[in-house]
């Protein structure tokens, strides 16, 4: 579990850069600004992997999917349909 540093808003914004790379590598800060707590910097979340093919089956594309009416392409390229 990361641990949490206490930051003031005037040092995060001196040295925001550093603070970031640490919070990367899964540090956790909280800002605070007069005593205040303001905000959270935290580590990023790990990214959801959705498993290939997972609505194999369930989607169906109509055979004219691909096929715009003239009409359509008319109006696209100025014409009024």
């Amino acid at each position: 579990m990361p641990t949490s540093n206490t930051v003031n808003f005037r040092e995060l914004r001196k040295n925001l850069a550093g603070y970031l790379r640490q919070a990367r590598r899964g540090e956790e800060f909280v800002i605070t600004s007069r005593g205040e707590i303001v905000a959270r910097i935290v580590p990023p979340a790990e990214p959801v992997r959705r498993p290939i093919g997972l609505l194999k089956g369930q989607i169906h594309v109509a055979d004219d999917f691909d096929v715009t009416p003239v009409e359509i392409i008319d109006v696209l390229e100025g014409g009024e349909g």
